[in-house]
Protein backbone atom coordinates (compact mmCIF):
# COMPACT_ATOMS: atom_id res chain seq x y z
CA UNK A 1 0.00 0.00 0.00
CA UNK A 2 2.73 2.24 0.94
CA UNK A 3 4.41 1.48 -2.51
CA UNK A 4 1.23 2.39 -4.35
CA UNK A 5 1.05 5.91 -2.79
CA UNK A 6 4.48 6.46 -3.39
CA UNK A 7 4.49 5.64 -7.00
CA UNK A 8 1.13 7.92 -7.26
CA UNK A 9 2.95 10.63 -5.45
CA UNK A 10 5.96 10.81 -8.03
CA UNK A 11 4.18 10.59 -10.83
CA UNK A 12 1.51 13.85 -9.93
CA UNK A 13 5.45 15.23 -8.46
CA UNK A 14 7.05 14.87 -11.75
CA UNK A 15 3.60 15.57 -14.15
CA UNK A 16 3.64 18.98 -12.06
CA UNK A 17 7.65 19.62 -13.15
CA UNK A 18 6.69 18.65 -17.04
CA UNK A 19 4.10 21.13 -16.90
CA UNK A 20 5.98 23.98 -15.11
CA UNK A 21 9.00 23.94 -16.72
CA UNK A 22 7.91 24.73 -20.45
CA UNK A 23 6.60 27.49 -18.72
CA UNK A 24 9.84 28.94 -17.23
CA UNK A 25 11.94 27.85 -20.08
CA UNK A 26 12.81 29.64 -23.04
CA UNK A 27 11.39 32.93 -21.56
CA UNK A 28 13.04 36.49 -22.20
CA UNK A 29 13.82 39.24 -19.90
CA UNK A 30 13.46 42.44 -21.85
CA UNK A 31 15.95 44.95 -20.18
CA UNK A 32 15.10 48.52 -21.44
CA UNK A 33 18.11 51.41 -20.83
CA UNK A 34 17.08 55.17 -21.09
CA UNK A 35 20.63 56.50 -22.05
CA UNK A 36 21.39 60.09 -21.64
CA UNK A 37 25.00 61.18 -21.78
CA UNK A 38 26.34 58.26 -20.41
CA UNK A 39 29.26 57.81 -22.68
CA UNK A 40 31.34 56.80 -19.42
CA UNK A 41 29.82 53.94 -18.21
CA UNK A 42 27.28 52.44 -20.92
CA UNK A 43 30.02 49.68 -21.80
CA UNK A 44 30.35 48.97 -18.29
CA UNK A 45 26.54 48.16 -17.82
CA UNK A 46 26.41 46.52 -20.86
CA UNK A 47 29.21 43.87 -19.74
CA UNK A 48 27.33 44.14 -16.74
CA UNK A 49 23.99 42.72 -18.38
CA UNK A 50 26.15 40.44 -20.37
CA UNK A 51 27.69 38.63 -17.45
CA UNK A 52 24.27 38.13 -15.40
CA UNK A 53 22.67 34.52 -15.02
CA UNK A 54 18.93 34.21 -15.09
CA UNK A 55 17.24 31.56 -13.25
CA UNK A 56 14.96 28.78 -15.00
CA UNK A 57 17.21 29.11 -18.51
CA UNK A 58 15.68 33.04 -19.33
CA UNK A 59 17.27 34.48 -21.96
CA UNK A 60 17.73 38.12 -22.30
CA UNK A 61 17.37 41.10 -25.03
CA UNK A 62 18.17 44.79 -24.21
CA UNK A 63 16.81 47.51 -25.74
CA UNK A 64 18.91 50.92 -25.26
CA UNK A 65 16.74 54.19 -26.51
CA UNK A 66 19.47 57.13 -26.75
CA UNK A 67 17.47 60.37 -26.02
CA UNK A 68 19.72 62.19 -28.10
CA UNK A 69 23.11 62.21 -26.13
CA UNK A 70 25.19 65.18 -26.51
CA UNK A 71 28.45 62.87 -25.55
CA UNK A 72 29.72 60.11 -27.29
CA UNK A 73 27.32 58.05 -26.13
CA UNK A 74 25.69 57.14 -29.45
CA UNK A 75 28.97 55.99 -31.01
CA UNK A 76 29.59 53.94 -27.92
CA UNK A 77 26.63 51.85 -28.32
CA UNK A 78 27.25 51.47 -32.02
CA UNK A 79 31.05 50.27 -31.37
CA UNK A 80 29.76 47.30 -28.66
CA UNK A 81 26.77 46.20 -30.58
CA UNK A 82 29.10 45.94 -33.84
CA UNK A 83 32.00 44.30 -31.78
CA UNK A 84 29.35 42.09 -29.99
CA UNK A 85 27.36 40.43 -32.46
CA UNK A 86 26.15 37.58 -30.81
CA UNK A 87 24.40 39.63 -28.23
CA UNK A 88 20.66 40.08 -28.48
CA UNK A 89 20.57 44.55 -28.49
CA UNK A 90 18.49 46.40 -30.28
CA UNK A 91 19.13 50.50 -30.29
CA UNK A 92 16.79 53.42 -30.67
CA UNK A 93 18.28 56.68 -31.35
CA UNK A 94 15.74 59.61 -30.62
CA UNK A 95 16.55 62.98 -32.82
CA UNK A 96 15.47 64.97 -29.95
CA UNK A 97 16.20 65.01 -26.26
CA UNK A 98 12.63 63.85 -24.96
CA UNK A 99 13.17 63.02 -21.84
CA UNK A 100 13.24 59.67 -20.12
CA UNK A 101 10.08 58.78 -19.87
CA UNK A 102 9.59 58.90 -23.64
CA UNK A 103 12.72 56.82 -24.18
CA UNK A 104 11.37 53.78 -21.68
CA UNK A 105 8.20 54.29 -23.93
CA UNK A 106 9.89 54.11 -27.41
CA UNK A 107 11.55 50.99 -25.54
CA UNK A 108 8.14 49.41 -24.70
CA UNK A 109 7.52 49.33 -28.54
CA UNK A 110 10.21 46.99 -29.02
CA UNK A 111 10.40 44.87 -26.14
CA UNK A 112 9.61 41.08 -27.51
CA UNK A 113 10.32 39.30 -24.19
CA UNK A 114 8.00 37.95 -21.39
CA UNK A 115 9.59 40.35 -18.55
CA UNK A 116 10.40 44.11 -18.91
CA UNK A 117 12.81 45.72 -16.35
CA UNK A 118 14.00 49.37 -16.23
CA UNK A 119 18.28 49.56 -16.13
CA UNK A 120 19.61 53.05 -15.94
CA UNK A 121 23.33 52.96 -17.35
CA UNK A 122 24.64 55.21 -14.48
CA UNK A 123 26.17 51.86 -12.62
CA UNK A 124 23.56 53.37 -9.51
CA UNK A 125 22.21 49.35 -9.97
CA UNK A 126 23.34 46.17 -10.12
CA UNK A 127 22.40 43.74 -12.52
CA UNK A 128 23.23 40.86 -10.46
CA UNK A 129 19.45 41.63 -8.81
CA UNK A 130 17.56 40.60 -11.79
CA UNK A 131 18.01 36.92 -11.03
CA UNK A 132 16.01 37.71 -7.42
CA UNK A 133 13.36 39.83 -8.59
CA UNK A 134 12.73 37.49 -11.28
CA UNK A 135 12.76 34.28 -9.09
CA UNK A 136 10.19 35.87 -6.76
CA UNK A 137 7.93 36.88 -9.99
CA UNK A 138 7.85 33.86 -11.30
CA UNK A 139 7.58 31.71 -8.49
CA UNK A 140 5.24 33.92 -6.39
CA UNK A 141 3.14 33.88 -9.87
CA UNK A 142 3.49 37.94 -9.63
CA UNK A 143 3.12 40.79 -12.47
CA UNK A 144 4.81 43.11 -10.97
CA UNK A 145 8.02 43.06 -8.38
CA UNK A 146 10.06 46.49 -7.29
CA UNK A 147 13.73 46.17 -5.85
CA UNK A 148 13.92 48.76 -3.28
CA UNK A 149 17.33 50.38 -1.91
CA UNK A 150 15.98 50.58 1.36
CA UNK A 151 15.41 47.11 2.21
CA UNK A 152 18.75 46.56 2.22
CA UNK A 153 20.34 48.39 5.37
CA UNK A 154 23.97 48.16 3.95
CA UNK A 155 23.23 50.63 1.21
CA UNK A 156 24.29 54.21 1.32
CA UNK A 157 22.61 57.51 0.08
CA UNK A 158 24.55 60.53 -1.34
CA UNK A 159 21.99 63.15 -0.28
CA UNK A 160 19.79 63.12 2.81
CA UNK A 161 17.53 65.23 0.75
CA UNK A 162 17.47 62.66 -1.97
CA UNK A 163 16.77 59.80 0.46
CA UNK A 164 14.21 61.51 2.17
CA UNK A 165 12.69 62.45 -0.72
CA UNK A 166 11.98 58.95 -1.82
CA UNK A 167 10.60 58.03 1.57
CA UNK A 168 7.92 61.06 0.91
CA UNK A 169 7.00 59.62 -2.42
CA UNK A 170 7.07 56.33 -1.09
CA UNK A 171 4.45 57.27 1.77
CA UNK A 172 2.12 59.34 -0.33
CA UNK A 173 1.90 56.55 -2.55
CA UNK A 174 0.98 54.27 0.00
CA UNK A 175 -1.67 56.74 1.54
CA UNK A 176 -3.01 56.60 -1.62
CA UNK A 177 -2.74 53.61 -3.63
CA UNK A 178 -3.34 51.23 -0.48
CA UNK A 179 0.47 49.93 -1.62
CA UNK A 180 3.11 48.85 0.71
CA UNK A 181 6.04 50.56 -0.20
CA UNK A 182 9.43 51.72 1.06
CA UNK A 183 10.51 52.51 -2.22
CA UNK A 184 8.72 53.64 -5.21
CA UNK A 185 11.32 55.70 -6.96
CA UNK A 186 13.36 52.89 -7.98
CA UNK A 187 14.68 52.13 -10.99
CA UNK A 188 14.67 48.60 -10.43
CA UNK A 189 10.99 47.94 -11.67
CA UNK A 190 10.09 44.72 -13.25
CA UNK A 191 6.76 43.47 -14.84
CA UNK A 192 5.32 41.40 -16.71
CA UNK A 193 5.80 42.10 -20.67
CA UNK A 194 1.99 42.36 -21.53
CA UNK A 195 1.04 44.44 -18.47
CA UNK A 196 3.29 47.44 -19.59
CA UNK A 197 2.89 46.72 -23.61
CA UNK A 198 -0.80 47.51 -22.67
CA UNK A 199 -0.48 50.36 -20.64
CA UNK A 200 -1.38 53.60 -21.95
CA UNK A 201 1.60 55.81 -20.76
CA UNK A 202 1.63 59.47 -21.14
CA UNK A 203 5.13 60.30 -19.05
CA UNK A 204 8.00 62.31 -20.60
CA UNK A 205 10.73 62.76 -17.79
CA UNK A 206 11.44 61.14 -14.85
CA UNK A 207 7.22 60.95 -13.76
CA UNK A 208 7.46 57.33 -15.43
CA UNK A 209 7.82 56.12 -12.03
CA UNK A 210 4.52 57.50 -10.17
CA UNK A 211 3.00 56.97 -13.11
CA UNK A 212 3.23 53.62 -13.80
CA UNK A 213 2.86 52.71 -10.28
CA UNK A 214 -0.45 54.71 -9.94
CA UNK A 215 -1.78 52.92 -13.13
CA UNK A 216 -0.96 49.39 -11.85
CA UNK A 217 -1.71 50.42 -8.38
CA UNK A 218 -5.60 51.44 -9.93
CA UNK A 219 -5.81 48.08 -12.00
CA UNK A 220 -5.52 46.43 -8.66
CA UNK A 221 -2.24 44.81 -8.67
CA UNK A 222 -0.48 44.42 -5.27
CA UNK A 223 3.34 45.40 -5.74
CA UNK A 224 6.04 43.40 -4.05
CA UNK A 225 9.35 44.54 -3.22
CA UNK A 226 12.75 42.46 -2.44
CA UNK A 227 16.14 44.53 -1.31
CA UNK A 228 18.86 45.24 -4.36
CA UNK A 229 22.29 47.02 -3.97
CA UNK A 230 22.47 50.49 -5.01
CA UNK A 231 25.50 52.75 -5.56
CA UNK A 232 24.88 56.54 -5.85
CA UNK A 233 26.68 58.81 -7.53
CA UNK A 234 26.91 62.69 -6.93
CA UNK A 235 25.00 65.38 -8.87
CA UNK A 236 28.99 66.15 -9.99
CA UNK A 237 29.46 62.52 -11.16
CA UNK A 238 26.15 63.40 -13.61
CA UNK A 239 23.31 62.48 -11.03
CA UNK A 240 20.15 64.17 -13.30
CA UNK A 241 17.44 64.45 -10.81
CA UNK A 242 16.47 66.96 -8.97
CA UNK A 243 13.88 68.22 -5.98
CA UNK A 244 11.25 69.54 -8.79
CA UNK A 245 11.15 65.84 -10.07
CA UNK A 246 10.34 64.85 -6.11
CA UNK A 247 7.31 68.00 -6.09
CA UNK A 248 6.13 66.62 -9.93
CA UNK A 249 6.46 62.77 -8.68
CA UNK A 250 3.68 63.87 -6.09
CA UNK A 251 1.30 65.86 -7.91
CA UNK A 252 1.46 63.02 -10.56
CA UNK A 253 0.47 60.29 -8.16
CA UNK A 254 -2.91 62.53 -7.12
CA UNK A 255 -3.51 63.25 -10.48
CA UNK A 256 -3.98 59.86 -11.32
CA UNK A 257 -5.49 58.55 -8.22
CA UNK A 258 -8.73 60.32 -9.50
CA UNK A 259 -8.12 59.77 -13.23
CA UNK A 260 -10.37 57.51 -15.17
CA UNK A 261 -9.45 54.15 -14.85
CA UNK A 262 -10.53 53.35 -18.69
CA UNK A 263 -8.22 55.24 -20.10
CA UNK A 264 -5.41 53.23 -18.29
CA UNK A 265 -5.32 50.82 -21.04
CA UNK A 266 -4.16 50.87 -24.89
Amino acid sequence: MEFTHIYYLCFYISHYIIELEPYKKNKILSVIIPLYNEEKSVTIVLEMIAKVQLPYGIGKEIIIIDDASSDNSRQVVEDYIHNHPAMNIHAIFHSRNSGKGSAIRSGIEFVSGDYVIIQDADLEYDPKDYATLLKCMIDENRKVVYGSRFLKKENKHSYQSFYWGGRLVSFITNILYGQRLTDEPTCYKLFEASLIRDMNLECERFEFCPEITAKVSRLGYKIKELPVNYYPRSIEDGKKITWIDGVEAIWVLIVYRFKNIRNFRK
